[in-house]
């Protein structure tokens, strides 16, 4: 079975983003302690975990037996600096939509 996925197929998954926020949280946890958070089995939460070590998203560490989970700041950085133009293109069409709405809000109270 290939592993190997795109980011953004990796982030889609609901589980997998609250992987990320737990992480956010905790910046590192092992694969027990991520699996307690969930109420899905454990070779579930492992599979996840697969994923997003495969897209780099998170970072493996041995320490002893465990292994330690924590996210790659700079892959979510790639992500953020591919999302950008998009966050200020929405930006930009809100703020327009703002401005024409306070403009008929004027025109109706004049």
């Amino acid at each position: 079975m290939n592993l190997r996925r795109d980011v953004f197929q990796a982030i889609a998954d609901p589980t997998r983003r609250a992987i990320l926020l737990l992480l956010t949280v905790t910046p590192s946890l092992t694969a027990g302690a991520i699996a307690a958070n969930f109420d899905t089995a454990r070779p579930t939460v492992s599979k996840h975990l697969q994923i997003l070590t495969a897209c780099e998203l998170l970072q493996s560490e041995q320490n002893g037996r465990e292994m330690y989970y924590q996210l790659n700041a700079e892959k979510m950085k790639e992500i953020d600096d591919f999302i950008e133009p998009f966050r200020q293109m929405w930006d930009d069409r809100f703020s327009k939509l703002e401005a024409i709405m306070k403009q008929r809000a004027k025109k109706k109270h004049d």
